[in-house]
């Protein structure tokens, strides 16, 4: 079995985490490091989404920093199987759920009845970037329900088949896209909207809000040179 890395801050700080051997990437510490410094205010106290987990380094090192609970769902049995033994490692089991499930049917089954969610992180694989599109969609729309803002059929994506509105994002929520450089996702989804861009070589983290959560940065995109080339500085587990 693989190496994820370690948590690198908070209460499981150091705690090394297993990856599975499926060809999945890490989030590299340069990566969670950026990461968690923007979201370092957020964190306390917060429900967190990790979607195409992997491993589950992202949602159990916001759990480290002191995240409430967080949901883990990744479709792969194995990857299912390793983010369990990894929030055992964390000491985090009581604090974590992992759901193995496709995340676009988690988001349209299960994601309004456990959220609402103050952080989504979305890691799908690169070679498959509609899969972000389309969980960002499903997020977008769930923004919208939240806010009333949504139509009351059952089949509009955040909307309960009662046909109130379901929390599936707190208003101040964000959501944290990790995707090929290359392949950006759109700047607006919905009621979500871009508010800044960090690139790591070839891995960049595309941030959103939801429209009137905050202010949008002027600098919008910015890149962060990787401390090892970037054929390197790509993970090999998420």
């Amino acid at each position: 079995m693989s190496d994820a890395g370690r948590v690198i801050a908070g209460s499981a700080r150091g705690t090394r985490l297993l990856a599975p051997d499926a060809g999945t990437r890490p989030l590299g510490d340069r990566v969670k490091e950026t990461l968690f410094a923007i979201l370092e205010p957020e964190i306390p106290g917060a429900a967190v989404l990790d979607l195409f987990a992997g491993s589950g380094a992202g949602g159990i090192e916001a759990l480290s920093r002191g995240a409430a609970r967080a949901v883990f769902v990744e479709r792969d049995a194995a990857a299912a199987r390793v983010i369990a033994a990894n929030l055992v490692r964390a000491r985090f089991a009581e604090r974590g759920t992992v759901v193995r499930a496709e995340a676009l049917t988690y988001l349209a089954e299960r994601a309004a009845a456990d959220g609402p969610f103050d952080l989504v992180l979305i890691d799908p694989p690169y070679a498959e970037p509609h899969l972000l599109e389309s969980a960002l969609t499903w997020l977008g729309a769930g923004a919208s329900a939240s806010a009333g803002t949504a139509g009351s059929s059952a089949g509009t994506p955040g909307v309960s088949r009662t046909g109130t509105s379901a929390l599936l994002l707190r208003p101040e929520a964000w959501i944290v896209a990790k995707h090929f450089w290359r392949t950006p996702p759109p700047p607006a989804v919905g009621l979500l909207a871009s508010v800044r861009t960090r690139r790591f070589g070839e891995t960049a983290l595309t941030f959103y809000r939801q429209a009137g959560s905050g202010p949008r940065e002027t600098e919008e995109s910015a890149a962060v040179t990787p401390a090892r080339p970037a054929s390197e500085s790509e993970e090999a587990a998420r």
